[in-house]
C-alpha cells in the first residue's frame, strides 16, 4: 500500500481547517503551499464525501462537517485513494480473485488489511493537530 500525494495533502487541508468557520480556498493554498487546481480537486473529493463543507461568497471558503476527533485517518483515505488494501485482490472483497478459494497467503493479506484499517481507524484529524 502506497498513500499518494493526494490523501497525504487531504490530512493536511484538515489539520488546517476547523468545523466553526469557513477558510478561503486561497489562503489554504498558500499555507500549504500547494497548487491551486490540485487542491481543488482534493476538495471536490473531501465534500462529496461529506468530510467537509463548502460555502460560496465574501465568507465563503471550506470547514470541516464534523468535528475533529469525528473524522479518522481511514475515512480521509478511502475518500482519496479509493482503498486501503494491500492487494488488489481484496479491494473488491475476498471473493474477487479466482484463486481465493484455495490460495495461501490470502488470510495474510487480510490479517495485514484488517490490521492497517484498525490503525487508521484509531486516528482521527484531532489526534494529528494535538501533534
Amino acid at each position: 500500500m502506497k498513500i499518494s500525494t493526494r490523501g497525504r495533502y487531504a490530512l493536511e487541508v484538515l489539520c488546517e481547517l476547523s468545523k466553526d468557520e469557513f477558510k478561503p480556498l486561497k489562503e489554504i493554498t498558500k499555507e500549504l503551499g500547494l497548487s491551486r487546481k490540485y487542491l481543488e480537486s482534493i476538495m471536490t473529493t473531501l465534500t462529496k464525501s461529506g468530510l467537509l463543507e463548502s460555502a460560496y461568497g465574501s465568507k465563503g471558503g471550506y470547514k470541516l462537517a464534523r468535528e475533529t476527533d469525528k473524522i479518522t485517518i481511514a475515512e480521509v483515505l478511502k475518500a482519496t485513494e479509493g482503498s486501503l488494501s494491500v492487494t488488489p485482490c481484496l479491494e473488491k472483497g475476498a471473493n474477487f480473485c479466482e484463486k481465493s478459494e484455495y490460495c495461501k497467503t490470502l488470510p495474510m493479506w487480510k490479517k495485514l488489511n484488517k490490521l492497517i484499517e484498525d490503525y487508521f481507524s484509531d486516528i482521527t484529524i484531532s489526534d494529528l493537530k494535538s501533534n
